[in-house]
């Protein structure tokens, strides 16, 4: 994940408020946490995803802490970037008790697993009650991808990486006849294990009709905007540049063509056909970006509608307002002080970040601080 400037230049960004990272959970630490969530019809509590394949249920604060789902038995999270990757309530969670996971199951190297289960009686979920929808074998250990959502359309969204190693040495990238290197976009409510919306741009043919868009190297994490719907997806680079994209339907958004907005490993490239990211930085200021949602909380007003994203390796912060074209990426903060692996959304709409090497969850709150501007870069 990593770090940079942005793509065109024009007036300066409006300025948000300074912020900051507050813990938000007391004392309490997890174990690699990849995920930080909330549950329709429960607005007293977070969900922390652990990488080894436990999540916890656990009141903002701190104390509360229950054991939600333990399935470490199913779990291969050997190589760094495997392990449980996904956790997505039904939207009806409320009344139907459906929660889906994705995560990674020994194989030869990996298979990555799309599944469904239900909450059993006691508030737990049920392991004994796993439905698989989707197995995808991957051919390396990394680049798994892995984060779930459910859109605004009701539709389940699931991000799949490359299938590994550098490069993209199987152009899976550029393959729509693969599920490796894409958003896949399911409907889990129609039929078992599932339907392909009828709008899926491939749904008639010409590639896997689970696919909503593709050319992904590795999306690390991706969120709607809760109020105008838009999808925004970070996409891990390679050697040189992290990307930032507005997915829509049917789009092909580059690897291994390119990286970011430049020509990956060659000096020219084809642009026909391909979606500029909307920010991207160089690994001047990081290694591996960690998208990301847009602010829509109530405690830092001049920050809502702005998308805020994170470099794992330099731990900065940035956002950009959303409502701008181009969009004008902020450093919002130097030094989080934390790796951080993933945003999540609070019941109340606040935003809160794991630090998957402290194993704290920490909420972004107002704060008496200069705010930094991403430095000027080049295409």
């Amino acid at each position: 994940m990593a770090a940079a400037c942005l793509l065109a230049a024009a007036a300066a960004p409006a300025s948000p408020p300074p912020v900051t990272l507050a813990p938000a959970l007391g004392q309490q630490r997890f174990a690699r946490p990849l995920g930080v969530a909330s549950a329709p019809g429960d607005p007293r509590h977070l969900y922390v995803v652990e990488q080894g394949g436990r999540i916890w249920r656990v009141a903002p604060g701190g104390g509360d802490r229950f054991l939600f789902a333990d399935v470490r038995d199913r779990i291969d999270d050997g190589p760094h970037e495997a392990g449980l990757l996904g956790l997505a309530f039904h939207p009806g969670y409320a009344r139907n008790r459906r929660v889906f996971l994705s995560y990674t199951a020994p194989g030869d190297p990996l298979v990555s697993i799309l599944a469904e289960y239900r909450t059993g009686a006691r508030g737990r979920l049920a392991a004994d009650s796993e439905r698989v929808l989707l197995r995808v074998a991957q051919p390396y250990g990394n680049h798994n991808g892995g984060h779930i959502a459910f859109g605004p359309d009701g539709y389940l969204y699931w991000g799949l990486g490359d299938g590994g190693a550098a490069g993209d040495p199987h152009g899976h990238g550029q393959n729509p006849r693969t599920l490796l290197g894409s958003l896949l976009r399911l409907d889990v409510d129609a039929s078992r294990p599932y339907a392909v919306p009828p709008d899926n741009p491939f749904a008639r043919g010409g590639g896997r009709p689970e696919i909503w868009a593709f050319g992904l190297r590795n999306p690390w994490r991706f969120a709607f905007d809760p109020e105008t719907g838009a999808l925004w997806l970070a996409d891990v680079g390679q050697d040189a540049w992290e990307e930032i994209d507005l997915i829509r339907r049917g789009g092909n958004y580059g690897w291994n063509i390119r990286e970011g907005a430049h020509c990956f490993r060659a000096p020219r490239c084809r642009r026909a056909g391909l979606t500029d990211p909307v920010a991207e930085y160089s690994h001047e200021y990081g290694c591996s970006v960690t998208g990301g949602e847009v602010y829509r909380g109530r405690a830092i007003p001049a920050l809502r509608g702005w998308y805020l994203y994170a470099d794992y390796c330099s731990s900065r912060l940035w956002g950009f307002d959303t409502a701008r074209r181009p969009v004008r990426p902020v450093l919002l903060l130097e030094h989080t002080g934390i790796r951080p692996s993933a945003f999540g959304r609070g019941p109340g709409g606040e935003i809160y970040l794991a630090d998957h090497a402290g194993g704290g969850i920490h909420r972004l709150v107002p704060a008496d601080a200069r705010v930094f501007q991403v430095p000027a870069a080049g295409r």
